[in-house]
């Protein structure tokens, strides 16, 4: 991070660079930018505005990666702050950086591919999902299952490897 001069703010650059330090509440080993939450940073009407769009509606680190953005920008003496709320377009994981999927896969956690690999199919009426392939973080297998739609954060699916038995999460795409 770069040092900060009492009397002047930093600049956009060097609060893009704070930002890209904080970690997501939920998975750590990423960042909110890395993240794709961090949707823009601007100075409007004498004061810093960033604007973020949560993963989805409902998710609970929302309320925490505002404080955390908050607490950053206060630290680095920002005068006044405000986060804005952009719900569209909706987050995608399309927009997770190639480097933090890297990190999440060495973390346990398959990246999630792009939108279109869980489409819906419309078969006689039914909605039914294509099946999709989920190697396993650990080992490589492609004999793995799905233990659960939802794992340690609505946002994942809990998974099993048939061949080192070992649970692990996958990111669903969205």
């Amino acid at each position: 991070m770069s040092t900060v001069d009492p009397v002047r703010e930093p600049g956009l650059a060097a609060i893009w660079e704070m930002l890209a330090a904080i970690p997501d509440p939920e998975i750590p080993v990423i960042s909110i930018v890395e993240l794709g939450i961090v949707r823009n940073v601007a100075r409007e009407d004498g004061q810093v505005v960033v604007t973020v769009t949560p993963t989805y509606s409902g998710c609970p680190a929302t309320e925490m990666i505002a404080t955390d953005i908050r607490r950053t920008l206060t630290e680095a003496r920002v005068q006044r702050c405000h986060i804005a709320t952009q719900l569209s377009p909706a987050w995608t994981t399309d927009w997770i950086a190639p480097e933090a999927r890297e990190r999440l896969r060495a973390y346990g956690i398959v990246p999630p591919g792009k939108c279109g690999a869980t489409r819906p199919i419309d078969i006689t009426g039914l909605r039914k999902r294509e099946v999709v392939t989920i190697p396993c973080p650990r080992c490589g297998s492609i004999r793995t299952q799905e233990l659960s739609r939802f794992g340690s954060t609505p946002c994942k699916a809990q998974y099993r490897c048939d061949d080192c038995r070992e649970p692990f999460d996958y990111f669903k795409p969205h």
